[in-house]
């Protein structure tokens, strides 16, 4: 049976995660984390609640959306309090796309110190530069930053 010491109120559950109160009613709505009602019909949170609300901050902050949190949070048992097992099932589901967002951020971090500390000032050789808009035909945003490849100058046709 679980005391009474072992739930927090919204107040101290959001303090004790860093987050403002109207963000675990949000993510309460969503059914990422869940409360009992007291006899006075206020939230109260278990204590193991903390560490689900912790792992879905650090989850948006690696830029893993609320759908792919939501997810990964409904393969957790329901029930009782998650064990560590079952936060490294959990991890093992994020492994791939988390090594994918640190490829990007690490060849964009590569691209932009190359890019903004060459000081070429030369569209004719610098990697970013789309000659007659090339790169749309490869999709929406910055093609080159997000990993795609310049295409070489078309050779001038000979006269």
């Amino acid at each position: 049976m679980a005391r009474k010491s072992d739930y927090l109120t919204i107040g101290q559950a959001a303090s004790r995660c860093g987050v403002a109160a109207s963000t675990l009613r949000f993510y309460e709505q969503r059914g990422l984390i869940r409360s009992i009602r007291n006899a006075g019909n206020q939230r109260r949170y278990h204590r193991s609640m903390l560490r689900r609300i912790s792992v879905i901050r650090v989850a948006q902050r690696l830029g893993l959306t609320l759908a792919e949190i939501e997810d990964a949070l409904a393969r957790l048992p329901d029930g009782r309090t998650p064990t560590r097992r079952d936060w490294e099932r959990l991890s093992r589901l994020w492994r791939r796309r988390l090594d994918d967002r640190i490829a990007q951020l690490e060849n964009l971090r590569e691209k932009l110190a190359s890019c903004i500390g060459c000081g070429c000032l030369s569209l004719k050789s610098c990697a970013l530069y789309n000659t007659g808009d090339r790169a749309a035909g490869r999709g929406s945003g910055p093609r080159y930053l997000l990993g795609d490849s310049p295409e070489p100058e078309p050779e001038p046709e000979p006269e």
